[in-house]
């Protein structure tokens, strides 16, 4: 199943929405790619992609946090701590067991999971939060 940007992952902050729409389309070569026998070559580009963003979004995304006081940062940040040893293991695990139909669909599922529950609601608390206190 393919992904589509629409309004409920959308955090009203350009440069966090465009990331979370690589992020999106990432996902969606991995499952196209997937789907055509071809996962276990483009495992190897969805984990790159995914160790490069979780060090830039989350960089991002945590600066906005500070900049604006968002009260759950902490919280906010540990769970980005864990996605990144998430991705890390994945990774470790594609180098020592090379790629294979399981860790493909790991990956997927993991992905898939970040933005259904951590994007759709993390985020989506914390750009409304960031919203009730910009001047504008």
């Amino acid at each position: 199943m393919a992904y589509q940007w629409d309004s409920s992952l959308e955090t009203g902050h350009k440069q966090i929405d465009h990331q979370h729409k690589q992020l999106i389309a990432a996902l969606n070569n991995l499952i196209k790619a997937s789907q055509s026998g071809k996962g276990c070559t483009e495992i190897f580009r969805t984990l790159d992609f995914l160790t490069g963003y979780t060090i830039k979004h989350f960089t991002d995304e945590e600066a906005l946090q500070i900049t604006y006081g968002y009260p759950d940062y902490l919280m906010h940040r540990q769970i980005h701590e864990d996605f990144k040893k998430t991705v890390g293991a994945l990774t470790v695990r594609l180098h020592n067991e090379g790629p294979h139909r399981a860790l493909v669909e790991e990956v997927i599922t993991s992905v898939e999971s970040w933005l259904l529950n951590h994007i759709k609601g993390d985020d989506f608390r914390m750009a409304t939060f960031v919203k009730a206190h910009e001047c504008l």
